[in-house]
């Protein structure tokens, strides 16, 4: 799965826009003040993290190797029951 697959899946699993941002496929403006997030490392070689961000800061939950562990693991962490 990558970015945009997880996008569709996400909105047909029902999670509401706001509670998450995907880099480069959705950013919700304005920014939320609170969600979970997917992005790019930086300088990370390709890695990817998963996170919450909250009152300005990100708090990465975890680093993946590829875009499609970051994306199994977003869709968990949004769509698992409470």
């Amino acid at each position: 799965m990558d970015r945009h697959e997880l996008r569709v899946a996400l909105s047909a699993a029902g999670v509401p826009d706001d509670c998450f941002r995907i880099e480069g496929v959705h950013e919700p403006v304005p920014t939320p003040p609170d969600f979970l997030y997917l992005r790019k490392i930086r300088g990370g070689g390709g890695a990817w993290e998963t996170g919450a961000y909250e009152r300005g800061v990100h708090e990465p939950v975890s680093r993946h190797a590829s875009e499609a562990e970051a994306c199994a693991q977003l869709l968990r962490l949004l769509t698992r029951p409470s």
